[in-house]
């Protein structure tokens, strides 16, 4: 096991190292480059102004050099404005070119500035990042063992009535995306046009004091999604297993149909629903992105589209950072946890 959770990390770095690299080269390109720089100077520059400005902030160094730098394993640009002043990527406040260190990156804690939140990329990724972590945590609480139930339910008897309208909600969910039921749960639970009002349009309340009437909509939003994908895994897996021969042997020694669900079927039926469960993060923390600006709830997913929107390329690559390392770490999560649901896994 030790062996494989190494060859593991050692997979998970290269990815992040090649999707990072990718990121960062998208965000880089010199459209994008151009229009950062009028936006932070002025929108009339000129060619030459511009180039001057990319040049003085090490924008026009090649691909590979600005990477490392903002990775933090090679030394950082210097540069110097037409007025004398020196600027350097580890520059900043009361460190000048004589105190400041050479190794300013993402593995030296250094994330870069956001032009438009004018604070630490870091700061602004970890507070956001926590707010989208509570709404996380509650969709999970709502999601996983609603439809755990559901799937078991409508597995256990194949083909029954139960099973029936219990899939047809299931496909439903699914099919609704999040923008499509959020505005009419919007509309019928929160707008004064139908008159119910029982809760609120916005969850900008909830960031600072979240309560069910300013929470429970955007958190019902994103769980009737998954909720559904959940309970359709889980209702095949269990159907399978409802006709495995063990299960039959058990039917024939007079084991009751409960026992045969709880103590003989259940865990072999959440093998294949673990892993569609913790492949729910990743897709919760950029999933909510539609939610977030819908409710007007200022997390993670909230901060991507501000980022892209107004072309913020140091707090889009931190962003993105985040992201990766999310999506890495509960595949290696899943991976470990289907090994040991799975028996019949052997891991050399």
């Amino acid at each position: 096991m030790g062996l494989f959770i190494l060859r593991r990390l050692g997979v998970m770095i290269l990815t992040a190292l090649c999707l990072t690299f990718i990121v960062f080269f998208l965000t880089n390109l010199y459209p994008n480059l151009e229009k950062l720089a009028k936006t932070q100077g002025n929108m009339r520059m000129t060619d030459e102004e511009v180039v001057r400005w990319l040049d003085v902030r090490g924008y026009l160094e090649p691909l590979p050099v600005k990477y490392g730098q903002w990775l933090g394993v090679l030394p950082g640009y210097v540069g110097e404005t037409a007025s004398g002043q020196v600027t350097g990527r580890c520059i900043s406040g009361e460190l000048t070119a004589d105190t400041a260190p050479r190794f300013c990156g993402v593995l030296q804690g250094d994330w870069g500035y956001s032009t438009v939140f004018r604070d630490g990329v870091w700061d602004i990724v970890i507070k956001r990042l926590a707010l989208t972590g509570k709404l996380m945590f509650w969709v999970m609480l709502l999601m996983v063992p609603a439809a755990l139930i559901i799937g078991v339910l409508a597995g256990m008897r194949e083909g029954s009535k139960m099973d029936r309208s219990l899939s047809t909600v299931s496909i439903v969910s699914t099919a609704t995306p999040e923008y499509v039921s959020g505005v009419i749960l919007i509309a019928v639970f929160a707008s004064s046009a139908v008159g119910l009002r029982w809760f609120n349009g916005t969850a900008t309340g909830a960031m600072e004091d979240a309560t069910f009437r300013n929470f429970f909509l955007p958190v019902f939003t994103i769980a009737l999604y998954g909720m559904g994908y959940i309970a359709r895994m889980t209702r095949a897996s269990m159907a399978e297993v409802m006709t495995a021969q063990y299960i039959r042997t058990a039917r024939l020694k007079g084991v009751s149909f409960r026992n045969v669900v709880v103590k003989h079927a259940l865990r072999n039926a959440l093998i294949a629903p673990f892993t569609v469960i913790m492949l729910q993060f990743p897709w919760l923390l950029n999933g909510v992105v539609i939610v977030e600006t819908l409710f007007n709830y200022k997390g993670f997913g909230w901060t991507l589209v501000q980022a892209a929107g107004n072309n913020d390329i140091e707090l889009l690559l931190g962003v993105s950072v985040v992201s990766v390392f999310v999506v890495l770490i509960t595949q290696l999560i899943s991976d470990i946890g289907y090994v040991y649901l799975n028996p019949r896994i052997r891991v050399t």
